[in-house]
């Protein structure tokens, strides 16, 4: 949501700027200057990018109103590893299987809602599961597996960002197009009153003007951003992904969930005690209190 504030301000302060020294709005308004920047920014996006690509563009531009990972949501992640791992300490592994396969039955993983709406981490947790349930990966194989999938699975969040931070580099140059189609057309009229050769000057600057500030005051910051979400959100399936390991290599659950919490970031880790406290807590059959996971 800072994002949305971040561009009010941006756009606020060019405005009242130019206002402030007396500059009419009326001349910025140019809209064959507005169709020809983005025309050619959209054609040069479609020529670009695959349709998945662009699909992920839009859905991952959603994610700036959405939110990232918070301190209960980590809390959560971590209280519900712990049940799970406690689950097979008493059945065995054997009893993970009606969990893993119908996790929205699952008296353990279904409490947890903020997991169960991120069904990338919930395949991740039901695909490696299966794996150590079926046995014959080493611990340093699975490590490798999951750092593989976790890989992966960045470098398509990273394509979005990727293509909407070239697609900013290329708005200046396109403004640059936009500006000297209009000096064509002023060059045409150089006959003509002093008044309207200033106007299609004006027009002409306008491109070059909208092509920079598009570029530096708005997708180029939107790209900084997602990628900074993208990390963010990576550090959830790090965290995950350590807790399994851990418990693949035979460790407790309440060490197993050490290993994970140690992979939070600092910002948003919880504490031992409060970990420990939320997992004793979790084991007396009481509900884990969450706040809504922090504004992105």
């Amino acid at each position: 949501m800072i994002a949305i504030v971040g561009i009010v301000v941006v756009f606020g302060s060019i405005i009242g700027g130019y206002l402030m020294e007396h500059g009419h709005l009326a001349v910025l308004n140019q809209p064959a200057e507005y169709l020809i920047i983005g025309g050619a920014a959209l054609g040069s996006l479609l020529i670009g990018a695959p349709l998945k690509v662009l699909k992920s563009i839009i859905s991952q531009l959603m994610k700036i109103l959405g939110s990232s990972p918070s301190k209960a949501t980590y809390t959560e992640l971590l209280v519900m590893m712990y049940e799970l791992f406690n689950v097979a300490r008493k059945d065995g592994l054997v009893g993970l299987e009606a969990h893993i396969e119908n996790p929205e039955e699952s008296t353990v993983i279904s409490k947890y809602r903020f997991f169960m709406k991120n069904h990338h981490a919930l395949d991740f947790l039901a695909d490696t599961m299966r794996l150590i349930i079926m046995g014959g990966v080493p611990e340093h194989d699975l490590d490798t597996m999951l750092d593989l999938d976790l890989e992966t699975h960045h470098e398509e969040n990273s394509k979005p960002v990727t293509t909407l931070a070239r697609i900013g580099d290329a708005l200046p140059g396109l403004g640059i197009v936009a500006a000297v189609l209009g000096v064509v057309i002023t060059m045409g009229a150089i006959g003509g009153p002093p008044e309207e050769i200033g106007h299609k000057v004006g027009a002409a600057l306008v491109g070059t003007f909208l092509g920079i500030l598009l570029s530096y005051g708005l997708v180029q910051p939107l790209s900084f951003n997602l990628q900074e979400i993208n990390d963010v959100e990576s550090k959830y399936y790090v965290c995950l992904k350590q807790g399994l390991v851990a418990f693949h290599k035979g460790f407790a659950a309440s060490i197993a969930v050490e290993f994970a919490r140690r992979a939070i970031p600092g910002d948003v880790r919880p504490g031992f005690l409060e970990i420990e406290e939320a997992c004793r807590a979790a084991k007396a059959g009481k509900p884990i209190q969450t706040e809504e996971a922090v504004p992105a």
